[in-house]
This record gives C-alpha cells, structure tokens and sequence, in this order.
C-alpha cells in the first residue's frame, strides 16, 4: 500500500511538473526532478538506464516527461473505459465479453499498475465463470 501511495504522489508531481512545461516553463534538471523522473520511470515501464540516458540533457529529459505523463494518462483513460465496458457486459452476464475488455487492455497496455489491475480483473471474472 504505501508503494502504491509514493508511486501515486510521484505521478502527481510528474502532472504537475509536465503542466510547467507544457506551458512553456523550461524543465530544471534539478537533483529533485532527475530523482522523481528516474523513480517514476520503471512505474511506467521505462527502464532506468533510459531514464539515466535522457536525463543527461534537458531536451531528452524534456521528451521523457512528456512520455512519463503519456503513458499514465493514456493507460489511466484505457483502463477506465475498458472497465466501464466490463462492468456493464458483466451486468448483462457476458462474462467472456467482460474477460476480453481487459484482454485487450493487456493486449497493449505497458504500465505495470494498470496490468496488474486488468489481471485482477480477470481473475474475478473467472471466479464468477
């Protein structure tokens, strides 16, 4: 639990610093920022060598930012619709229609958090089958 609230405070700061920069605030590379960058990047499947690669100058760090905040964002909006589908098929009793919704989820989806929640899911599912 308390991994999953640092990792949650972690992607508030990263909203919150990508917010800057998107409106046209420079990224300081500061010790702070290149430790939350390189703490959240394996939160969205970026390796640490990567993060450690980009942030050795402020236009790659930049674009790594850019891609932390993408890849929250995106996988959050796909694994709320995704539930809102399953949710409602499994109301109507379609549990393998259910079932697929998070398939496809885990089809494309690379944040490990949003995986974990997809296969959870799934799981439930088959104990209702």
């Amino acid at each position: 639990m308390e991994t999953e609230e640092a990792e949650e405070s972690d992607w508030h700061e990263i909203r919150v610093l990508d917010n800057q920069v998107q409106r046209g605030e420079a990224l300081e590379l500061t010790d702070d920022v290149r430790d939350l960058i390189k703490r959240t990047a394996p939160t969205v499947a970026i390796p640490e060598a990567d993060a450690e690669t980009a942030l050795a100058r402020v236009d790659s760090g930049t674009a790594l930012l850019h891609e932390i905040r993408r890849r929250i964002t995106e996988g959050s909006n796909r694994l709320v619709d995704a539930l809102d589908r399953m949710y409602q098929l499994q109301q109507k009793g379609d549990l393998d229609g259910a079932r697929q919704q998070m398939r496809d989820v885990l089809a494309v989806e690379v944040v490990p958090l949003y995986r974990e929640v997809a296969e959870g899911e799934i799981e439930k599912l088959n104990k209702l089958s």
